[in-house]
């Protein structure tokens, strides 16, 4: 397991938490355990830290279980989506945390399982779950969505510039035979695109499988409601750091940080009251991206974002 998982950006994720994660007593939270990668490295870099991994994946929490099982009670792994930390925290009886990791999209493990479907690479059954146990599939979703809704998809959640004439083959052929696999829905798209969009971007079915991905898991509203929450509960000094691979989610990031580091005085104040200071310091000059070396090292590094903050103030009421 280890082997064919390669952490993103792990030394740099490390460097930017370091500095909260030094006392005795520190608490770090995986938001998106995976396959534990980060959350082993934390682990061992910072030795009196307590991690709470975070995944709604079970078998990504099994597997992480048995990797991390040597740490003993110093990791507690939590079967949770993101956006639930406040109540996670509340359950284990954790007021405040120093540190968050968020390593955002689909996990290697997801993409590697064949039967999960998440790659369009390998013929599958069309379900993308992270949460095997609940939600509706992908099959689902293209079967039974209304043509404009798919649309919207495509459009908003893939930036599919071809949403309209993909969604067309779509329910053309949905209404001859359901959809189940992902190999018919790639030839379906690569047939349905002019010459000129085959031509560029990588695979023409890429756009349209992440926003199927992010319709099913609704990733965008669980992150817009998981990054507030997770800046409410760092200790004044916590960091957090988030790893993003579309411009989706690093926009609502981006968003989040930048309202957090502004004042919120109206203009023209002579002097900025304590309600009004920023509570967030950007810790990184925008987006950073990986090195040209690991991403030659690890090819799925290749679209990552990365940005952190600190928290520098409590909120006011």
């Amino acid at each position: 397991m280890s082997q064919r998982h390669v952490p993103v950006m792990l030394q740099r994720c490390l460097d930017l938490l370091a500095p909260a994660l030094q006392l005795p007593g520190a608490v770090v939270v995986d938001c998106t355990l995976g396959l534990g990668g980060h959350s082993e490295a934390l682990l061992t870099r910072f030795p009196e830290a307590r991690l709470v991994a975070l995944d709604r994946d079970k078998e990504a929490l099994r597997l992480s279980g048995e990797r991390l099982a040597p740490y003993g009670d110093r990791a507690t792994l939590v079967h949770a989506v993101y956006d639930e930390l406040p109540e996670v925290l509340d359950r284990l009886g954790i007021a405040r945390v120093q540190g968050v990791l968020f390593d955002l999209g689909v996990s290697s493990m997801q993409l590697d399982e064949a039967d999960r479907g998440f790659a369009y690479a390998q013929d599958a059954p069309l379900d993308m779950r992270m949460d095997q146990t609940t939600g509706v599939s992908a099959a689902e979703v293209l079967n039974t969505y209304p043509p404009g809704e798919l649309v919207r998809i495509l459009r908003a959640y893939g930036e599919e510039k071809q949403a309209k004439r993909i969604v067309s083959a779509v329910v053309r052929e949905r209404d001859k035979e359901p959809f189940t696999n992902s190999a018919r829905l790639v030839e379906l798209i690569r047939n349905a695109l002019p010459q000129a969009a085959k031509r560029t971007g990588g695979n023409p079915a890429k756009r349209t499988f992440q926003a199927l991905r992010i319709e099913v898991n609704g990733e965008l509203s669980v992150l817009e409601r998981a990054v507030p929450a997770a800046v409410k509960t760092l200790d004044v000094g916590g960091r957090i750091a988030v790893l993003s691979y579309h411009s989706l989610e690093d926009r609502l990031v981006k968003h989040v940080f930048a309202a957090g580091a502004a004042t919120t005085a109206p203009a023209g104040l002579p002097v900025v009251p304590e309600r009004y200071q920023p509570r967030l310091k950007l810790l990184t000059r925008g987006a950073e991206l990986p090195t040209e070396e690991e991403v030659a090292e690890n090819r799925r590094a290749a679209p990552a974002r990365l940005r952190g903050a600190e928290r520098i103030r409590e909120d006011v009421e």
